[in-house]
């Protein structure tokens, strides 16, 4: 079976396997496709995240949170400044390097890296993605829309970065509504919650020089 890192130069598979391993072999078998048992998935994972989520995002009409038909919470303290994470969030063309569920990665409109308005498309969890950026507040604030080619959006997507001491602490959100996310749920409820543990363990570790 092909995994997410068959793409991926020789080179650089030791250093991102060692990074995936901080997020948990549950993650990575996730993110080869594999479908887990359901006593495997965490129990109430959507629940938990719901009560810790980050208040200050702000979610477009629809999208809310309470409303969502799948959502994931996830955040975590890096040793970087913010505008080091920044940096490497926004070039999205670059992404498949260092993190092993971002494939395909196609930007449109001849942007090189996200800003407002800015569409690309690319493989996520096994989907075939097509996105847009929402809101853009540079070092700081990052949402956008996500769905089937041609279709209306389905999910939405966040990051808030804040300075913390020397550090910056990242939160990453995001809420699916429809049939397709209560089924993505159904199957695996914790899957998208493993998958952003793994995204923001790989930029603590592309922030950190790699």
């Amino acid at each position: 079976m092909q995994t997410p890192f068959d793409t991926i130069p020789p080179t650089r598979l030791p250093r991102l396997a060692r990074v995936a391993t901080l997020a948990g072999g549950i993650a990575l078998a996730a993110l080869a496709g594999t479908t887990l048992a359901a006593a495997t998935a965490p129990e109430g994972q959507m629940a938990r995240d719901l009560a810790t989520r980050d208040r200050d995002i702000h979610w477009p009409v629809g999208f809310e949170p309470e409303n969502a038909d799948l959502f994931a919470h996830n955040e975590a303290l890096l040793d970087v400044p913010c505008e080091s994470a920044w940096r490497h969030i926004v070039d999205v063309a670059a992404w498949p390097n260092w993190y092993p569920n971002a494939r395909n990665v196609t930007p449109l409109d001849g942007a090189t890296e996200l800003a407002p308005a800015v569409r690309w498309r690319w493989t996520t969890f096994g989907l075939a993605i097509e996105s847009r950026v929402h809101e853009f507040v540079p070092g700081r604030r990052l949402g956008w829309f996500g769905g089937a080619s041609g279709e209306a959006p389905a999910f939405y997507h966040t990051w808030l970065l804040r300075p913390e001491g020397r550090g910056c602490r990242v939160a990453m959100d995001e809420a699916g509504i429809g049939a397709g996310a209560a089924a993505f749920r159904e199957a695996d409820e914790g899957r998208m919650h493993r998958g952003h543990t793994l995204w923001l363990e790989t930029l603590r570790w592309i922030s950190a020089g790699g």
